[in-house]
This record gives C-alpha cells, sequence and structure tokens, in this order.
C-alpha cells in the first residue's frame, strides 16, 4: 500500500493534466452561465474597438511619413497640417481607448460573477462540501479558490484575452505595411546585390521567435510553483482566521507563544515557495528585459540599409521604425506576458481543478463497500445489515434490521470513539464507506441536529427558521417555541442581526437549535450526542415538549453510555470492530468518489 507521504498530491495531478481540458471545463461553466449573453456583447464590442485602434494606429503610423519629411524640409505651413492632422488621429484613439477599458472592467466583473457564481452553485450541491472537505489538498480553504483565485482568473482571463487580441489584429494590420516598406531593400555581398522579399518582416520574426523560444523553457517552472504559491497563501490565511476567531481561548490558555510558532512554520513553508518564484522569475527577466532593450535599436538596425542605400527617406525610417516596432510588440506579446501566463495557468488549475472534482464527486463508483441510500415516500427510517467502515475499523449496530417508526424514542449508545458521528452522517447521506442499506423518510420530514450548532449570522428568526425563510411561520410560533423551552428572553432579540457564535456560548446555541424542533414540527428528529451538551432542565422541558406537543415525532439520540433517560423507550447499541484485519481492509477513499481520486483520504 503506498505510503501517504508518496503520493503526488491532488494540486500536482491537477496541474499535470492538459490545458484544454480545464479550458473546455471552464467554457462549460460559462456557457450555463446566465451573464452568457453580457459576455457575448462584451466580446464583441472588445474586439470593434480593438479593430478600430488597429486602423488608428496604421494612420498613426502613416503620419510619421509627412510630419518628419515636413520637418527635414523646414516647412512650416506642411508642419502645422500635420500637427492637425494628429490631433484628429489622437482625439480618435483615446475615445476609442476609454472606451477599451470600460468593456475590459465591464467583462472582468461579468467574467468573476459568472465563475464565482458557477462555484457556489457546485459547491454547495447536497453533500459536496462535506464530501471534498475530506480529500486532502483540493479540498482545503474553498473560500481561496472561490473568492481570491476566482477573482484572479477573472482579472488576469481578460487582461490576457483583450492583449491577445490586440497584438493580433495589429500584428496581422502592420506586418503588410512593413513588408511593403522592405521593397528595393538590397545587399551587397561579394560584388552580387541580393534583394530579400519582405527582408523586415522576417528579421522581426527570427528576432522574436528566439526571445518566445527562450521565455518559454525559462518560464515553465512558474506554472507549478504559482499552483503551490497559492495554496501555501490559502494555508497561512486559514492559520491566522483560526488564530482570530479562537483569540479567547487562546489567551486563557497562555498559548500565544504555540500560536505565534505555528503561524511562523505556515509563513516559511510560503517563504520558500516564494524564493524559488524569485529566482525563476529572475531567470525570465534576463530574456525580457534584455529583449526589451535591444528592441530599442534593433528596428532602426534593420531599416538602416534601406536608408543608407537612399531608398527611405528620414521621415520613411521612422515610419518604418514604427511599423517595425509595432510588429515586434505584437510578436512579442508572449515574451511580455510570460509570468503573467504562468500565473493564469496556476490560476486556471486551482479553479478548474476544484470544480472538476466538486463535479466528480455524484459520480458514485460501483463498490461493495458503498453503502446504498434509498429515499422512500414512507414516514419509516430503515436500517439494514449496516456496517460502516471508518479510520478506526468496522462499527455495526447491535440489531442487523432496525425500523424506526414516527412516535418512536431512540437511543442508540456508543463508547467513546465508536463511531457514533459516523453513525449520524451515514442517515444523514454523509458518509458511504461501507456496506448495508439506509432507507429514510422524504428529506423534508427529518431534522438533524449536529453535536456542534450552527445558527447563521443573520436575524435570529431566520436561524430558527433556517433553512427555510422566516415567513414560513408566524409570529407566535417563534414565540410559544422559545418560550416553551424557557427561553423567552430571546423574543424581543427575534429581528436582531448579528454573529451568534460569537455573542451566545455554546449551550446557549445549542438550546436555540432545539428550539427549530418545536418551530418546524419534523416526522423524525436524528440528534448527534447534543442532547449531552444541554443541562438537566433544559433536557426535561424538551422531553416534556416532545411529549406533549409532537407526540408522533420520532426522536433519535446516538450518543454516549451516560446519555440514558426513561425518555428513551428503545435502546440500540454500536460496537466498533477495530481488529487489524479490518483496520487493513478499509478502503483508500469514500467510495462515491470517482476513480480518478482513489489516493484521496477518508473524509475526517
Amino acid at each position: 500500500m503506498m505510503n501517504a507521504e508518496n503520493q503526488p498530491s491532488n494540486e500536482r495531478r491537477i496541474a499535470a493534466e492538459s490545458l484544454s481540458s480545464h479550458l473546455r471545463l471552464t467554457l462549460d461553466a460559462l456557457r450555463g452561465s446566465r451573464q452568457r449573453s453580457a459576455l457575448i456583447w462584451l466580446g464583441a464590442g472588445i474586439a470593434v474597438i480593438l479593430g478600430a485602434t488597429a486602423y488608428g494606429q496604421i494612420r498613426l503610423n502613416a503620419w510619421n511619413k509627412p510630419f518628419y519629411d515636413a520637418l527635414a524640409r523646414k516647412d512650416l505651413s506642411g508642419f502645422g497640417d500635420q500637427l492637425i492632422v494628429f490631433a484628429a488621429i489622437a482625439g480618435a484613439l483615446l475615445v476609442l481607448n476609454v472606451t477599451q477599458t470600460w468593456l475590459a472592467n465591464m467583462t472582468k466583473l461579468k467574467l468573476r460573477e459568472s465563475l464565482t457564481r458557477d462555484l457556489f452553485l457546485q459547491w454547495l450541491t447536497p453533500h459536496r462540501s462535506f464530501r471534498i472537505a475530506g480529500m486532502g489538498e483540493i479540498g482545503v480553504n474553498p473560500d481561496q479558490r472561490i473568492h481570491a483565485d476566482a477573482q484572479h482568473l477573472a482579472e488576469l482571463s481578460t487582461d490576457l484575452g483583450v492583449g491577445l487580441l490586440q497584438a493580433t489584429l495589429l500584428l496581422i494590420s502592420f506586418i503588410g505595411v512593413l513588408w511593403a516598406l522592405s521593397t528595393g531593400v538590397t545587399f551587397d555581398i561579394l560584388g552580387t546585390r541580393i534583394a530579400i522579399p519582405g527582408y523586415m518582416v522576417w528579421s522581426a520574426l527570427l528576432y522574436a521567435s528566439i526571445a518566445s523560444f527562450g521565455s518559454w523553457r525559462l518560464g515553465r517552472p512558474l506554472v507549478e510553483l504559482g499552483a503551490e504559491r497559492y495554496g501555501r497563501e490559502s494555508d497561512l490565511r486559514f492559520a491566522l482566521m483560526h488564530v482570530n476567531e479562537h483569540s479567547e481561548a487562546i489567551a486563557v490558555c497562555r498559548g500565544e507563544n504555540i500560536e505565534e510558532n505555528r503561524l511562523h512554520q505556515e509563513f516559511d513553508r510560503l517563504l520558500t515557495v516564494l524564493r524559488r518564484l524569485v529566482a525563476a522569475t529572475t531567470n525570465l527577466t534576463w530574456v525580457t528585459a534584455g529583449y526589451g532593450w535591444f528592441t530599442i535599436v534593433a528596428p532602426i538596425i534593420v531599416a538602416a540599409p534601406a536608408y543608407f542605400a537612399g531608398n527611405l527617406t528620414f521621415g520613411g525610417l521612422l515610419m518604418a521604425v514604427g511599423a517595425f516596432t509595432q510588429v515586434q510588440q505584437s510578436l512579442r506579446w508572449f515574451i511580455d506576458n510570460a509570468g503573467v501566463i504562468a500565473d493564469w495557468r496556476a490560476t486556471l488549475h486551482r479553479v478548474t481543478g476544484f470544480r472538476e472534482v466538486l463535479l466528480d464527486l455524484d459520480k458514485a463508483v460501483p463498490d461493495a463497500r458503498r453503502i446504498a441510500f434509498e429515499e422512500t415516500g414512507i414516514d419509516l427510517l430503515v436500517l439494514d445489515d449496516l456496517r460502516i467502515l471508518s479510520y478506526a475499523g468496522h462499527t455495526t449496530l447491535s440489531e442487523s434490521h432496525i425500523e424506526i417508526a414516527p412516535g418512536e424514542h431512540v437511543l442508540i449508545v456508543g463508547e467513546r470513539k465508536s463511531g457514533k458521528t459516523r453513525l449520524f452522517q451515514t442517515i444523514a447521506g454523509l458518509w458511504a464507506a461501507g456496506s448495508g442499506m439506509v432507507r429514510t423518510p422524504p428529506a423534508r420530514r427529518v431534522l438533524f441536529v449536529p453535536m456542534r450548532a450552527y445558527l447563521p449570522d443573520l436575524s435570529l428568526r431566520s436561524s430558527l427558521s433556517y433553512p427555510l425563510p422566516p415567513t414560513s411561520f408566524p409570529e407566535e410560533a417563534y414565540v410559544a417555541a422559545l418560550t416553551r423551552l424557557d427561553l423567552g428572553h430571546f423574543v424581543p432579540w427575534l429581528d436582531r442581526v448579528a454573529r451568534w457564535e460569537q455573542e451566545l456560548t455554546d449551550v446557549e446555541q445549542q438550546e436555540l437549535a432545539f428550539t427549530r424542533i418545536l418551530l418546524h414540527k419534523p416526522c423524525f428528529v436524528i440528534v448527534d450526542e447534543a442532547l449531552d451538551s444541554l443541562s438537566s432542565h433544559a433536557r426535561q422541558l424538551l422531553f416534556a415538549a416532545l411529549e406533549k406537543e409532537l407526540a408522533t415525532t420520532a426522536f433519535i439520540h446516538i450518543g454516549g453510555p451516560k446519555s440514558g433517560d426513561r425518555f428513551f423507550r428503545r435502546v440500540l447499541h454500536l460496537t466498533l470492530d477495530a481488529s487489524r484485519e479490518t483496520a487493513e481492509a478499509q478502503p483508500r477513499q469514500p467510495p462515491e468518489l470517482p476513480l480518478a481520486q482513489q489516493d484521496a483520504p477518508l473524509p475526517p
């Protein structure tokens, strides 16, 4: 069995995939986007503006000859006329440049909106956010990929796309001009006059090709380093957020030194990658900067034979230099943007790789180690021959066939680390490693209460009605539910918006989470050890409310040996088989994952 340290990371596998597959995946997302029409119109507008700008550049380049010839002749009248022509051309180009800037910025905005909304949809498709969180590096810090990486990809894609299109149009426009200016250029070699058609065009192509090859060779490592850099940046950001969110606990435990050391370690990992990036970028700069400096004189050197032979006037020479420079700028687009292209590819790998894994999560692979799930149309929870596979081993129930009907109060008891949370996740459809069958009532009839309560940063009314809109319940229902559990002091806060996880204690959050039961009145309630955090008084209030107002609701609590109460009329037991043979038989990944992710570990 391959050691985890020797397994290639998901990031490296993603970076090794073809660029075309990532582009195809991105285009698929854009085709299904509501911003598709806006992006098409913006792209068409940019193409028209760039075409008009290329025409304006040709006119401006042609203006060089009469203007500088007038200067050479000291023709004041002609000089003034050409200044008027320049003002007209420059004014038109200014309007085109401003319009291009607006269109490009709107394209960035719409492209980011399209990518981000698509990632929202893919990530928060039921169960995906939970499943990908346990898949190693690809599931770490999804907020970084959705927020920063999607923004960066939208901006880089727009800038590179506009730049490439502009360079292409200018190349097509000026290569004809440069070819015409090459006419008549001859070389005297051993007494023989040799004319090379399109001499300045071939010189520009050769010059740019040499520099492009050099920048490509030196810029290749930047792609992988860029992907690794963004991963380390997100790790540091997450560590900082974690310290900030738990600052109180760190302070009272005097753990600042430990946390500082952890932050230094994360920062050192980032600095290692950044140093390698500095070295690679420095090597690339030898080519890009050297090319840029030599380009100052290269056009004059190339055009000099025609000028000294008398085939070009001084104005014609400057016109040829301008045309050569435009062709060079178009051909050197790749050279100037080698580092940016590497950055774009790294960002594209992170965003599309994340999206690809999310899409593959729903492609179930037939596997005997996969638990089968079925949502039936009847109010009955059925567990058949259930064996749950985790790192600890196999977890099984004391009965092979279990049926729980509405109105039953069932306690499922398990020792510490016996797989209680795994059973809760399995019934919820989040965990599929193992065997057997889980049949559940319709999802709208079941309410799950996890060990850690979740109150969104909304109004308290919205948090209690979550995930339904607050208008789903009348005012008196909120008041009655809170009052019934002795939480009437929260009634004045129903319309207050706050970060409840910071303002309330864990016990208060859990008590409010149980209030949802009385508000939603589900047919089945499944609880993961959350009862153990309640006081005896709060438990008795909840049990009394369930017996009187929700007599037909099935209440299943998965807890430890001390969770017993006369409220529960049926008790089941969890057992864990942690034998060596069982541990070695566990799969390398959750069976619901695609074959492409077989090296991913089980979710924690």
